[in-house]
């Protein structure tokens, strides 16, 4: 029996048992912002867990799962894995334990055919109701009935004593007996053993109870219930492998590995095509690598499965991207879809991280051999911060090599960091929202008045309740009745703002959210103070919400363009729908073209001038993506939904403010094209006024630019291009359809050749310049060397130059060098309010103890500064040029010293 077998029939028995079979969510739970990754089956039905949005009481699912709790396991035990597929039934309000326990013994014994003596089953010690039906029921034997305590069964663990509060329950687990010679060989083994012999396969939870404050456990009005089988487990006990490794969902995998790598370790190849799978489809929900969050997990995986197989002959795990999707696509046909997709960005971090490597493991090579297999914290941070190494990569390289890595230093460099982004960061005042605080929070009614005369009904700061909110608090307020035309923040597009006020006191709402159907506003008490009950007035900021307007339908403008021009592969990644911008992000592996640029802003631009009407309505979701409604990935779509419409250009699935005519938006601008991650490209663009002005912004800048290199242009260059961005900017020229193709294509373009041009020549000046100083500072070394200073037995050849910065005192000190081999080199250089220092010491004196990195840092406290560099040569900087002849002395003096020493 294959997995593919066991994953139909299970669905197909569930079926059977008049539970609606649905389809696996995306890899990111999109309505639970507390987790990354989906990591079991129910995080899909958390509302229907509360008894929200149950459309079926009865459901079942194969739910694509990923976990990173134990990565260092993956690939040495049998079981563990990052991506897994979980089976699971659930039940909200429906049956509850009797059925379950009788279906899941059904399907184990009689659907699989896996004999009962081979199964014993583990129940919460205090849950006689599943004991007996374990035992009476069904009459499983009592010696293979194992009662278990709290933190083993019961969900969540050890909840009775230690919580968290809210709805928890007894588990019931079914195990699969190995056989007494897979384990420790006890006679009392069973499966609380850890020894290997009893291998869990299927856990049932049954929630019944609500833990209050008190740590009482009250019953449940509705009880449900929430299973979960792994298919990699199950797989393995049905086809009597030892590993889940050892089945056909990785068979495959590994012998090509083996192929492709010359590798033989079984534990690196079951790495390898774990990580592989779970970033195929991570990367086909939506995550590309990148450092930030999830994106940061696909690259970690991706680059720990390439250490383990790397040879030295380039990517090469992006070639079972064709198997892996192959193995799925009866299941999941969309990741066969995307294969070329996918195999792409995974080729091209492969690439990446080799190039990281190349530049970063000589310098981990140089820190562990002048520290003798010791990895300092310090080391490690700037090996993460300087050269992009993940932390856990150098963890596994310095491992490899017998190399301890001080781990708790690093986080204190980290947290250093994190701390000096936080104190540069622009955030005055920062939200922590918190969804389980408004549960208890008063409905509101609903009214579109506006101004509206409302009440504060419930007020939140630094996530808790609170009854007052004074000038400079910040957090979230709910009103009653509250605005109907206020937008909550949803599909990318910001939430609306606003102001709350009352006589003498004033909030600005600086966003709208919404939570569990209300409308809450985050705001900052600008003056004054609210409590909570206050009688107070809300307006919205109506041009602010015209604005949004005119970028959200900009943004669909956008997409439709963008697969008109790029092709239909183009899909949504992201998008952010602000007042003064828009951003939007899109499947594509190159970097767009100039030309592909302007193509996709004219063909916007078009579209406004057509003056096209945009129309919504609301329809079945079937029946709009069957007339060929764009959706954004990754989003949850109701039955019903709101499908916006522009003429024949866009039809897309959206509830977000827009236009009623495309004329509204006047002018659309591109302001940046960029990469977001692997794969994903991103456009910035502007609308209306906000595009007139960034372009006056940009001719103004390239005019400034050029006006400082005006003696690096020569005479002859017409003027006629400045004279025509300066009437742009002035206003003589209107800025219009028309006027932005002449910008993007001829002003623009010409204002960067000749700025380029100008560079170029000052570039030119600037190196003859520097080549004249040089020349000059040589004859002066010349002198220095043919009449060297002894300092003891020690040659010494220095000097102090003005007018000279470190690039020239660097090249002067390696020609003074190599003109002097015997000799030490101290130079200083003052230009400005700046010194600079060089020093070179022959290899024969550093390997004596005489080290130019100890001169310096010992000499540069004269020019306020501070050095660093190798024994043999060393540079510092300062801010006292004026101490430049006492550092020189003080660096002799400590050369004396030394070499008595």
């Amino acid at each position: 029996m294959t997995s593919s077998d066991i994953r139909l029939k299970f669905l197909d028995f569930f079926r059977t048992k008049e539970h609606s079979v649905m389809p696996s969510d995306l890899l990111m739970p999109g309505n639970d912002p507390t987790v990354l990754f989906t990591g079991a089956g129910m995080n899909q039905f958390k509302e229907q867990f509360m008894g929200k949005n149950v459309t079926s009481t009865r459901v079942a699912t194969c739910q694509k799962c990923l976990r990173t709790g134990d990565l260092d396991n993956v690939g040495r035990t049998p079981r563990h894995h990052t991506f897994f597929e979980m089976l699971g039934n659930f039940s909200f309000g429906d049956y509850f334990k009797k059925e379950t326990i009788q279906w899941a013994w059904e399907f184990m014994t009689d659907i699989l055919g896996i004999p009962s003596e081979k199964l014993w089953v583990s129940v919460y010690r205090e849950d006689d109701e599943a004991y007996g039906i374990w035992k009476d029921h069904l009459g499983v034997d009592p010696s293979k009935i194992v009662k278990l305590g709290d933190h083993d069964n019961f969900w969540p663990a050890d909840a009775p004593l230690k919580g968290p509060n809210g709805p928890c329950g007894p588990c019931s687990e079914i195990f699969y007996d190995r056989g007494v010679q897979e384990g420790c060989g006890s006679e009392n083994c069973d499966p609380s053993c850890d020894c290997g012999r009893f291998v869990e396969v299927w856990n049932l939870v049954f929630t019944q109870f609500e833990r209050k404050p008190d740590g009482k456990l009250e019953p449940l009005p509705a009880r449900n219930i929430d299973t979960g089988m792994g298919l990699e487990r199950i797989t393995a006990v049905v086809c009597g492998a030892a590993s889940n490794f050892e089945t056909d969902l990785f068979v495959p995998l590994t012998a090509k590995l083996k192929q492709m790598t010359g590798k033989t370790d079984a534990a690196a190849l079951n790495l390898m095509a774990d990580h592989t799978r779970a970033a195929v489809f991570t990367i086909n929900d939506g995550v590309s690598p990148s450092n930030e969050k999830r994106g940061y997990v696909v690259r970690k995986l991706i680059r720990r499965a390439w250490l383990k197989g790397n040879s030295g002959k380039g990517p090469f795990l992006y070639k079972l991207v064709p198997d892996i999707t192959c193995m799925f696509k009866d299941v999941y046909p969309e990741v066969e879809d995307n294969k070329e997709h996918i195999a792409a960005i995974i080729e091209g971090e492969e690439r990446r991280f080799n190039e990281t490597l190349k530049e970063a493991e000589p310098v981990l090579a140089e820190m562990i051999s002048s520290s003798k297999s010791f990895l300092s914290g310090e080391n490690m941070f700037k090996l993460v911060d300087t050269y992009g190494m993940p932390p856990e990569v150098i963890k596994d390289m310095c491992e490899a090599r017998g190399v301890v890595v001080a781990l708790d230093d690093f986080q204190v460099c980290m947290e250093k960091r994190k701390e000096q982004s936080r104190k540069g960061s622009d955030i005055s005042c920062e939200f922590i929202f918190k969804p389980d605080v408004f549960k208890d929070a008063p409905r509101s009614e609903v009214s579109s008045e506006l101004p509206l005369k409302s009440q504060i009904t419930f007020m939140v700061k630094s996530g808790n309740a609170v009854d007052v909110m004074k000038e400079g608090d910040c957090g979230e307020v709910i009103t009653s009745p509250e605005s109907a035309v206020f937008y909550a923040e949803s599909g990318g597009q910001v939430g609306d703002k606003g102001i709350i006020s009352k006589l003498g006191s004033r909030m600005v709402v600086v966003n709208t959210i919404g939570s569990d159907g209300r409308k809450i506003h985050q705001v900052t008490v600008e003056s004054g103070s609210f409590s909570s009950g206050d009688d107070v007035e809300v307006d919205l900021d109506s041009g602010k919400k015209t604005k949004i307007s005119m970028n959200h339908t900009a943004t669909h403008l956008l997409q439709a363009a963008l697969r008109s021009v790029l092709g239909g592969q183009v899909k949504q990644s992201g998008s952010l729908v602000a007042m003064s911008r828009l951003r939007f992000d899109f499947t594509h592996l190159k970097k767009l073209s100039s030309r592909e640029v302007c193509r996709v802003e004219e063909l916007v631009n078009g579209w406004i001038a057509e003056g096209i009407g945009v129309g919504i309505e609301e329809k079945d979701i079937a029946r709009a993506k069957e007339d060929g409604a764009l959706s954004f990935f990754g989003e949850k779509y109701a039955d019903t939904v709101r499908v916006v419409k522009v003429g024949e250009r866009s039809m897309e699935l959206c509830g977000g403010t827009h236009v009623d005519n495309t004329s509204e938006i006047k002018l659309f601008k591109i302001v940046s094209e960029s990469s977001v991650a692997s794969g994903i490209r991103r456009v910035e663009a502007v609308t209306g006024e906000d595009a007139e002005e960034w372009i006056k912004w940009k001719l103004k800048e390239m005019l400034a630019l050029l006006d400082d290199k005006q003696e690096y242009l020569a005479q002859a260059e017409p003027d006629g291009i400045f004279s025509e961005a300066r009437n742009m900017v002035d206003g003589r020229i209107e800025i219009n359809r028309d006027s932005l193709k002449r910008f993007d294509e001829v002003i623009l373009p010409e204002l960067m050749r000749l700025k380029e041009k100008a560079e170029k020549e000052m570039k030119k000046a600037m190196k003859s310049r520097e080549n004249d100083v040089l020349g000059e500072l040589k004859l002066r070394v010349d002198d220095a060397v043919g009449n060297p200073r002894m300092v003891g037995n020690t040659k010494l050849v220095s000097g102090i130059f003005q007018s000279v910065d470190m690039a020239v005192l660097r090249k002067t000190a390696s020609y003074a060098a190599k003109r002097a081999p015997d000799s030490v080199v101290i130079l200083g250089g003052a230009s400005g309010e700046k010194a600079c220092m060089v020093c070179a010491v022959p290899d024969l004196l550093a390997g004596k103890g005489l080290s130019a990195r100890e001169i310096l840092s010992f000499a540069a406290t004269e020019i306020d500064g501070s050095g660093g560099g190798k024994d043999s040569f060393a540079q510092a900087g300062g801010k006292c040029p004026e101490g430049l002849g006492k550092a020189v002395e003080k660096a002799v003096k400590f050369i004396e010293t030394k070499r008595e020493g």
